[in-house]
């Protein structure tokens, strides 16, 4: 055979493989209104930039028919391109082949990009679409997860992974996605559970579709496992690659600076009137945000879940940062269970991958009630202790409105590591605020007279005391005086004054004990 020959060979060869399930299945994935594996990465990646691993790795099952049964690229693309010219690392399990099903060798063409992007320090992104396990392949099937598995947990914080959820991932396939560390979904496209409907069905009589078990929006709302709800696969791949400019390639790089032209001197009188002097008035704390953020950039994660604490990304004189913020207009901004969770969470990334944090406190206190303490709002709200604690990036805090009593400390306060502390000249820093205090301080004296708890007089009475414990405690001289706070300054000039602490900050390096790792509450 000619070298001609054998060169027409390999086309051939790579344009059968490339082609997947075949154009009857293409069709059929693409009347589920669903792209295909290679087309997403199409679209995800720089043009021209992929570069295919293991395009003619096949199986070595013999069993339940799969002797000689040919199975293209073993049911997933993997390889590398570029996303606005960096190196990522990528996967896109293929549904047309074998629905995407997970054997020996599909799982070890991911491991090996795995280790891959752990040695180049890339991100690595996957483009999740799949059936599950392979059944005919046993015990060799539920291996390659464990493999999985172990290397998403080893380059854990040394490189981002990103999961998008494109199709179906259930049983196993669920349990790469959660170890790492951002997942995509998109609504009445993809979801996520350990057992169907079907399992939920026989065990528990229960009848419930996909959608409601285990859909995109159910996951961005109430468990919290999806960090981004898409409208389509268009926009997740889009939003993916926004996420990404946002963040380092690994935990030894610094994220990309980009020039927003956005003056870092820029200061905004309109924010002196957004946030209300009444510590009890609700409003959008993401104007806040937006207002010191470049160019009012903010790439918000977790939007609809746990809403009453806001996290995302910003840039500031166009270095990325870390934002957490409490949303005084949900649960006025109260912490909780799930708040915890998603802010610790949030937290960690950034430590782990050199963005720095600032955080605007605007916090009451904990949510209280039956449901949060046997739920363990003890437990959980210590992982935010831990987290912040734990933390050795740069960290800014401002006091915006009220602080009170533990969740003061929690929210990232001096006594948590905080770098620089800023307050507003309207800012309460109390153990709780004033008419709570006046009920315990002053409560015989409230009473006087056969005054009745809780009755109008004893709330006007209240209320004159409060003032009082407001004028005497619950200001932020006091915990300037203490050095608590650095400087109160006037929100119009939060902007400048955020950046100049955060530059100022560029070089910080801090020291901890040498241990194995830490015991985080879980």
């Amino acid at each position: 055979m000619s070298i001609e020959e054998k060169i027409k060979e390999l086309q051939e060869r790579r344009s059968n493989y490339q082609k997947g399930g075949g154009e009857q299945r293409i069709a059929a994935q693409h009347e589920k209104g669903k792209l295909t594996a290679r087309e997403r990465l199409d679209k995800l990646l720089d043009p021209s930039t992929f570069q295919e691993i293991g395009l003619f790795r096949a199986h070595r099952a013999r069993d339940f028919g799969m002797d000689g049964k040919e199975v293209p690229a073993d049911g997933v693309v993997t390889g590398y391109g570029t996303i606005d010219g960096r190196l990522v690392y990528v996967y896109a399990q293929d549904f047309t082949v074998m629905g995407g099903s997970l054997g020996e060798v599909h799982a070890d063409k991911i491991a090996r990009l795995l280790d891959l992007a752990g040695k180049m320090g890339a991100p690595i992104i996957g483009l999740n679409d799949s059936g599950g396990a392979r059944i005919q392949e046993g015990v060799d099937s539920l291996k390659g997860y464990g493999d999985i598995f172990f290397r998403n947990t080893l380059y854990s914080g040394v490189v981002p992974q990103i999961t998008a959820i494109l199709g179906p991932c259930a049983g196993g396939a669920v349990y790469s996605p959660s170890i790492g560390d951002f997942i995509f979904m998109v609504k009445e496209l993809s979801y996520m559970f350990i057992t169907g409907p079907e399992v939920v069905k026989e065990v528990l009589s229960e009848d419930v579709t996909f959608e409601e078990l285990g859909g995109a929006v159910v996951h961005g709302k109430k468990s919290g496992m999806a960090h981004f709800v898409c409208e389509d696969e268009d926009e997740c791949l889009a939003m993916i690659r926004d996420l990404l400019s946002f963040l380092p390639s690994n935990n030894l790089e610094e994220a990309p600076i980009v020039d927003s032209g956005d003056d870092p001197s820029r200061t905004d009188p309109e924010l002196n009137e957004i946030i209300p002097i009444n510590p009890q008035k609700p409003y959008d704390i993401k104007k806040v945000i937006e207002s010191v953020a470049d160019n009012g950039e903010f790439f918000e994660v977790h939007e609809s879940y746990a809403m009453n604490i806001v996290v995302g990304f910003a840039r500031m004189n166009g270095r990325s940062v870390g934002i957490i913020a409490n949303q005084a207009k949900v649960l006025a901004g109260c912490l909780d269970i799930d708040s915890s969770d998603k802010a610790a969470g949030f937290i960690r990334f950034c430590d782990a991958f050199n963005i720095p944090l600032v955080s605007f406190v605007d916090v009451p206190g904990y949510l209280p009630g039956t449901s949060q303490e046997h739920g363990g709002i003890i437990r959980h709200g210590a992982k935010l202790l831990y987290a912040y604690s734990e933390a050795t990036v740069p960290k800014i805090t401002i006091f915006v409105r009220k602080a009170y009593g533990g969740a003061y400390i929690g929210m990232c306060s001096k006594h948590l590591g905080a770098d620089i502390a800023y307050a507003l000249p309207t800012t309460e820093i109390a153990v709780m605020g004033p008419e709570g205090a006046a009920n315990i301080i002053h409560r015989r004296e409230l009473m006087e007279g056969g005054v009745e708890y809780l009755s109008q007089e004893y709330l006007n009475r209240r209320k004159v005391k409060g003032e009082e414990y407001k004028e005497k405690f619950a200001t932020p001289y006091i915990a300037a005086m203490r050095g608590y706070v650095d400087d109160v300054i006037a929100a119009s000039d939060l902007r400048p004054k955020i950046i100049a602490a955060l530059e100022s900050l560029v070089s910080k390096r801090e020291a901890r004990p040498s241990k194995k790792h830490g015991n985080m509450p879980v």
